[in-house]
């Protein structure tokens, strides 16, 4: 985590947390927002959740610019606990158009969605619509979330499995599918087809079994085939027990 500012030195000036993990691309954040100065400054950037986090509850940003997916992490579960100082609006830059997982971000408390292909103008002022308390979404969203609150006579009842399925991001979803397929074989096995180390597999699993609310592979499998979160040629009858945890 990195900080270049105190609340008592920014002033009048809108502050903002970069919380993404590709370099470049906070690189290129960074540059855009400090050319801003002293209308908007970055007062700190974070790579992972927990650097998100502490930074958060830290220096208190104006804004909150953020990727959704860390390193495999979603970061739309923790979206309460970002904002939980009161005084941070979170606006979300994502390169995921999937309806279910953005409508939910909003839920969680974001107050905009920028998808990555916008210009460098565009971020700017969103983030000056967001410190000011408006929203920024695009037609579809806005057609979509508001759309569906103004023609509900009654109000939407949330489908509590599709909410834990929205949050999973799309290497977790390959990696419950992969677990499913290869039921019957231990952790490094199915990391090796994942092409990925047992102890990232391992951390994968744990955020799988927090989302969906099961406590090992057993149940995640049953979670799965139960649930239809796997392609039916994928859940093939097992011949021998569930290995790993």
């Amino acid at each position: 985590m990195n900080s270049s500012a105190s609340p008592e030195q920014r002033g009048s000036t809108i502050s903002v947390l970069l919380v993404e993990d590709h370099q470049t691309m906070l690189w290129g954040l960074q540059k855009l927002i400090d050319s801003e100065r002293p209308r908007m400054i970055v007062v700190g950037t974070a790579r992972t959740c927990s650097e998100a986090l502490a930074a958060a509850a830290q220096l208190a940003p104006d804004v909150i610019l953020l990727d959704l997916d860390l390193g495999g992490v979603s970061m739309i579960d923790f979206l309460p606990e970002l904002l939980a100082n009161g005084l941070s609006r979170a606006l979300v830059l994502t390169a995921a158009h999937n309806a279910e997982r953005l409508d939910l971000a909003v839920r969680r408390g974001a107050r905009g969605i920028l998808h990555k292909e916008v210009s460098a103008e565009q971020v700017l002022k969103a983030i000056g619509k967001i410190h000011r308390g408006e929203l920024w979404f695009d037609c579809a969203t806005m057609d979509r979330v508001f759309g569906q609150l103004l023609g509900a006579r009654t109000p939407a009842r949330v489908d509590p499995a599709q909410e834990k399925h929205a949050s999973l991001t799309a290497r977790e979803r390959a990696i419950v599918s992969a677990a499913v397929e290869h039921s019957g074989s231990a952790n490094h096995v199915v990391a090796e087809r994942l092409f990925i180390s047992e102890h990232t597999l391992r951390n994968h699993l744990t955020s799988i079994y927090r989302k969906l609310n099961v406590t090992n592979r057993l149940e995640m499998y049953v979670y799965a085939i139960r649930h239809g979160l796997v392609q039916p040629e994928v859940a093939r009858p097992r011949q021998e027990p569930l290995s790993g945890h």
